[in-house]
């Protein structure tokens, strides 16, 4: 699949998506919320103003419920792509965490913890999501950023190229998981650097309820 330059306005998309996304990580553990922005209101002038009613108060709209943490949800056996508004706005916050340096801005594309706790046959899957896979997540970032050198504020974004007809189901048991996921090696992220197109590979997405996100950035470790 080829993207054309994508626009660093990530969230709206993101909060779009019909499955629900992970709040990003942070070392603290802390998941912020977000909450949408109120929209703005004129006041009317005084001599504008409707001329107050006798008539009780209709009763305010009830709010609209919180999103849904889908890493929470139960897994699927939905095939994920690569083509889809949600899975491009992910990788547009992995492509913004390498040009600024800054990791924390990639967590929407990484395999969210719920999830990994989920899928995980091993006695502490939070430790090792956050010091091995999010710890080797970073690492390669900040190598990825060091490939852009000075110029990487100049360097455009060309797409990922997911060979998603190699994907394959995973069954329980083959890599110390309880239960299955999609999984697909060989990605390729893509740049433009003046007349140059680099690549780096992306070495292993899985899937949670439908959607691909990386487990293994750089090097599976």
């Amino acid at each position: 699949m080829r993207l054309e330059r994508l626009a660093p306005a990530l969230s709206f998309a993101l909060l779009a998506c019909a499955r629900g996304e992970p709040p990003t990580w942070d070392a603290a553990g802390a998941s912020p919320s977000i909450a949408p922005l109120p929209a703005s209101v004129s006041a009317l002038p005084a001599a504008a103003a409707p001329a107050a009613s006798s008539a009780p108060a209709a009763s305010s709209a009830p709010s609209a419920p919180p999103a849904v943490d889908s890493s929470k949800l139960p897994q699927t056996r939905d095939r994920p792509g690569s083509d889809s508004p949600a899975f491009n706005a992910r990788v547009a916050t992995l492509w913004d965490a390498i040009v600024s340096d800054d990791p924390s801005r990639a967590m929407p594309f990484f395999f969210p913890l719920g999830a990994y706790q989920q899928v995980k046959d091993i006695s502490d899957p939070a430790s090792d999501w956050k010091h091995r896979l999010v710890s080797a997540y970073a690492r390669d970032i900040h190598a990825l950023h060091r490939r852009l050198g000075d110029d990487a504020a100049s360097a455009t974004f060309v797409g990922i190229d997911v060979p998603d007809p190699r994907a394959r189901w995973v069954d329980p048991g083959e890599e110390y998981n309880k239960i299955g996921y999609w999984r697909v090696f060989g990605s390729k992220l893509r740049w433009r650097l003046g007349d140059q197109e680099r690549s780096s590979d992306v070495k292993s997405l899985i899937s949670w309820r439908g959607e691909w996100y990386v487990v293994h950035l750089s090097a599976i470790k």
